[in-house]
């Protein structure tokens, strides 16, 4: 079902579209979809509906993956996995222009911080890129160029620069509080049910690699794959994937438990 305007519609094909290939097998997206429903076939050769391929990919949306794969089962349990190219997405999925403004507003948001990390100014609401993850000072070229002199603001508290400048890796504002770190510190803790004796596992971490702040779907096993810099990740003990599977099943706690609340977010060393 997709949302066009303010009714609930459910999305099916033009069976005269000559554009697209349709085919008469289950949607292997959803198999528990209406017979009814006509699919096509995607380019990776899998037959969707409008709705599940939808569905699917506003899911990997809220997940933070803006790079759409099929999740097709082959060979047994493994995934598919083949990349759809967006305009692919949008036509088979029949995107509304509300959705398509959806999808491309977060796919731009989550391309960009895959590059690099972008703030809004405190004075005039524009985007601040920053490219040195290690210095606070964050100068605002718009502002700079409106005062004509240098506007600077800090990264972490989003005030104006207090202290010395421009490189540094702390300002003088009283409460300069990494947003991240306290959130680490004060977050809920869950339980995996898909994972034997995890417990009580802080439900915010960030990634070991680059610092990007991740959640748990609760649904899966512990290994998660970080949307920004693409390395797994073990969310219960925080080693890599590669690291915790030589000791331990995906499925079952770590040797070590559950690693404690993390107290500093990594700086991403890109290559």
């Amino acid at each position: 079902m997709s949302i066009r305007g303010q009714e609930q519609v459910e999305k099916k094909y033009d069976p005269h579209d000559t554009t697209l290939t349709f085919v008469d097998r289950k949607d292997e997206l959803d198999p528990m979809c209406d017979d009814d429903c006509l699919r096509a076939e995607m380019s990776c050769g899998h037959a969707v509906t409008p709705d599940s391929l939808t569905n699917w990919c506003r899911s990997e949306l809220d997940k933070g993956n803006y790079k759409f794969r099929c999740c097709a089962l082959v060979e047994g349990n493994k995934q598919c996995n083949k990349l759809w190219s967006y305009p692919e997405v949008c036509r088979l999925a029949d995107l509304s222009v509300e959705e398509m403004e959806y999808f491309e507003d977060n796919m731009a948001r989550l391309a960009a911080a895959e590059y690099c990390e972008v703030q809004t100014c405190p004075r005039c609401k524009t985007s601040v890129e920053r490219k040195d993850l290690s210095n606070l000072c964050a100068r605002c070229t718009v502002c700079t160029a409106d005062r004509k002199k240098a506007y600077d603001f800090c990264w972490q508290c989003r005030r104006k620069w207090k202290g010395p400048g421009p490189r540094s890796d702390r300002c003088d504002n009283d409460d300069c509080i990494d947003g991240n770190l306290e959130l680490l510190q004060t977050c809920n803790t869950i339980s995996l049910p898909a994972v034997e004796g995890v417990t009580h596992c802080p439900s915010v971490r960030v990634c070991p690699t680059c610092g990007m702040k991740v959640e748990h779907s609760q649904q899966y096993c512990k290994n998660i794959l970080c949307p920004r810099c693409q390395v797994e990740f073990c969310f219960v003990c925080l080693k890599l994937k590669r690291e915790c599977c030589k000791t331990s099943s995906p499925y079952r706690i770590c040797p070590g438990g559950v690693a404690p609340r993390q107290t500093s977010v990594p700086v991403w060393k890109r290559k």
